[in-house]
């Protein structure tokens, strides 16, 4: 797979690091002549030194037969900027943005970004999946696809425990794809699944189905 990356920062330096490891051909672009040089030390000559929101330096690199773009600089505006010139140029069909300001979220969504991946939320949920109180941790975003992607715990006093799957009233549109129980390996449920306490089950449903997922699995929190 071809993956041009945009931001030679640490994700950008990891995330290429990561790629290279997983034998994809990958290409980073980097504003920066000095930590383009450092990163070619490091990996190879795989960073190229430009702005990666402009059609000249894109073309360059053949963005036009990537197979997904990633931008992920520390300013929303050039990985908006980046990844809608990569879509509508270059016509690449995935494209995943880094969002530091989470209120830019929603722009990126309507504006068509396949995936957004916001810091802020990614520790946010990692301090609420804590607490004891939390049951359902969004993973992530399917934007194409309208789905979310999300990690739901089964607490005691659930009234879904002992039921089966089909015996449950699911939201439209909602697929329960994996149970991750104790003792033993995640495997995906049936129809005849019975759900039991402590289970994490991960759920693909719609963003606005979301709330009333977690309450037919979790009726406590009603």
């Amino acid at each position: 797979m071809y993956i041009v990356v945009v931001g030679g920062g640490r994700v950008g330096y990891y995330l290429t690091k990561a790629l290279l490891d997983e034998q994809h051909e990958v290409v980073l672009v980097e504003k920066e002549a000095a930590i383009c040089d450092t990163i070619n030390e490091e990996l190879g000559s795989v960073c190229i030194r430009g702005d990666g929101s402009e059609v000249a330096v894109l073309t360059e690199i053949g963005t036009n037969r990537a197979d997904m773009f990633v931008a992920v600089t520390g300013n929303d505006e050039d990985n908006l900027v980046s990844c809608q010139i990569a879509k509508h140029h270059f016509k690449v069909n995935v494209t995943i943005a880094r969002v530091s300001n989470p209120n830019n979220a929603e722009l990126f969504k309507k504006l068509g970004i396949n995936i957004t991946i916001v810091s802020t939320n990614l520790i946010l949920e990692s301090i609420t999946a804590l607490l004891p109180t939390h049951t359902l941790t969004h993973l992530m975003s399917v934007r194409e696809q309208g789905l979310e992607i999300v990690d739901i715990k089964i607490f005691k006093d659930s009234s879904t425990i002992g039921k089966a799957i089909k015996n449950i009233k699911l939201p439209p549109n909602t697929i329960l794809s994996l149970v991750i129980r104790k003792g033993t390996r995640p495997f995906v449920p049936s129809a005849e699944t019975v759900i039991q306490v402590e289970d994490q089950i991960i759920a693909a449903t719609s963003a606005d189905s979301e709330a009333q997922l977690r309450r037919t699995l979790n009726e406590s929190d009603i």
